[in-house]
């Protein structure tokens, strides 16, 4: 009884231990926001609010235009989300239940196109774009982003444990057609690999600064993380306003990481209720 006790004590101790140290980053750079530059290099440390964060989030505001940015990094990150699901999902959905030619060996090279340094695709990209006149548009940001490997590779293996044959072969007695087994068989049970992807994929779209850098020519169309690279000065540099403009920018991601986490342990939840 006591061994189990001390062990209960030390599992829990090191999940604190954990949370604490995976929490502190996000709380440093609360109280960073709320400081000024002087206090970020003060030695010891600041680890308490400060109250100057209204001060650097007017500052923020003045510098850039924060709410343009916002909502076109809001509606590049949704419109990346939504095509990556659509298409992943039927991608994967296919590779897993269904059988056609080629099928091991396109297999093959999709999962050869994960190991392939995404730096490495940025000039061919470009030139691509260039020959399609979408340089400076949203299409350029949205239409190369709206499929890729990892989507595919995690729906299928996802897909191929969860969907039972026998659930398909009922709606193919039925008369289903593939796209009514997608949307009537496999779209209820992918909900909670939908959860993680579309968390993953809206993230990587919303922080994504090197591809909107090389793409984007017009101000106005400047996404988030290009807008907050222009609070970096040539000489000095404010860093309380650059990490209050910061904390800005992780907020919305920070309440669609709690959205998604709730949605995905429930339909994890359910699932295993019917199983």
């Amino acid at each position: 009884m006591m061994q189990t006790r001390a062990k209960s004590f030390v599992l829990y101790a090191g999940l604190l231990v954990g949370i604490i140290l995976s929490m502190f980053p996000f709380y440093w750079l609360i109280v960073m926001a709320t400081r000024t530059t002087s206090d970020i290099y003060r030695f010891p440390p600041q680890l308490w609010f400060g109250s100057h964060f209204l001060d650097n989030i007017t500052r923020v505001l003045q510098q850039i235009n924060f709410a343009g940015a916002f909502f076109n990094t809001l509606f590049v990150a949704g419109s990346v989300t939504l095509l990556v699901l659509f298409f992943d999902s039927l991608a994967g959905f296919a590779f897993a239940k269904f059988d056609f030619p080629g099928k091991k060996v396109l297999f093959i090279v999709l999962l050869a196109t994960m190991m392939v340094p995404s730096q490495l695709s940025l000039v061919p990209s470009f030139v691509m774009m260039a020959s399609f006149g979408w340089v400076g548009t949203f299409k350029a940001l949205i239409i190369p982003g709206m499929v890729n490997a990892f989507g595919i590779f995690w729906i299928r293996q996802y897909a191929e444990e969860s969907i039972p044959k026998e659930l398909l072969d009922a709606g193919r007695m039925d008369g289903c057609s593939f796209f009514r087994l997608y949307l009537n068989v496999a779209l209820p049970i992918l909900r909670p690999a939908f959860a993680f992807l579309g968390a993953f994929t809206f993230i990587g779209a919303w922080n994504d600064y090197l591809w909107p850098l090389i793409v984007l020519t017009d101000e106005r169309k400047f996404t988030l993380q290009i807008a907050l690279s222009q609070l970096n000065g040539i000489y000095n540099t404010d860093y309380a306003m650059v990490i209050a403009g910061t904390l800005l920018a992780v907020l919305p991601l920070i309440i669609l990481f709690l959205f998604i986490s709730r949605q995905f342990i429930s339909d994890l939840a359910a699932g295993a209720v019917k199983d």
